[in-house]
């Protein structure tokens, strides 16, 4: 996304705090598991929120002065057959399928996703910030958005 001049946090500091979100929700994770993804998100969202609060509120202050909110979504990666120790699909013939050759090309293990958000607020004081967290070793990605609107 493009710089955000009226972030209320430096983005730099943004991008650690969603990293460091993602790493601790997921530390212990080796692959997508689906029923598991409710609390990951919840994990990572309140794991944000409290240092987005912590961090835009000045000092002295009891509150921010911005209201927050935050979308985690996780995108399963497609698993090649044979990471799963499952058959290649090979044919009779002994050639190799169509999906085989595309994980082999690099073109499986990836799913597409696109997203997008507008909003209508005050440009000087509100605004939206994404990021994504590269979970490729355990065949997943974290897509995080942050919105912000000044009180």
């Amino acid at each position: 996304m493009a710089a955000q001049a009226n972030s209320p946090i430096p983005l730099k500091r943004l991008e650690q705090i969603a990293t460091d979100a993602c790493n601790s929700a997921l530390s212990s994770v080796e692959y997508y598991e689906h029923p598991k993804t409710a609390q990951w998100n919840e994990t990572i969202i309140q794991k944000m929120l409290k240092a987005v609060m912590s961090e835009a509120t000045p000092q002295g202050a009891a509150a921010p002065t911005y209201k927050f909110a935050i979308n985690s979504t996780i995108v399963q990666h497609v698993v090649p057959t044979s990471q799963l120790n499952k058959s290649t699909g090979t044919s009779t013939s002994g050639e190799v399928d169509d999906k085989s050759t595309a994980a082999k090309k690099g073109q499986a293990g990836r799913r597409g996703m696109h997203s997008a958000t507008g909003g209508f607020w005050n440009e000087k004081t509100d605004g939206m910030w994404s990021f994504k967290f590269d979970g490729e070793a355990k065949g997943l990605d974290v897509v995080i958005m942050l919105i912000w609107i000044a009180i």
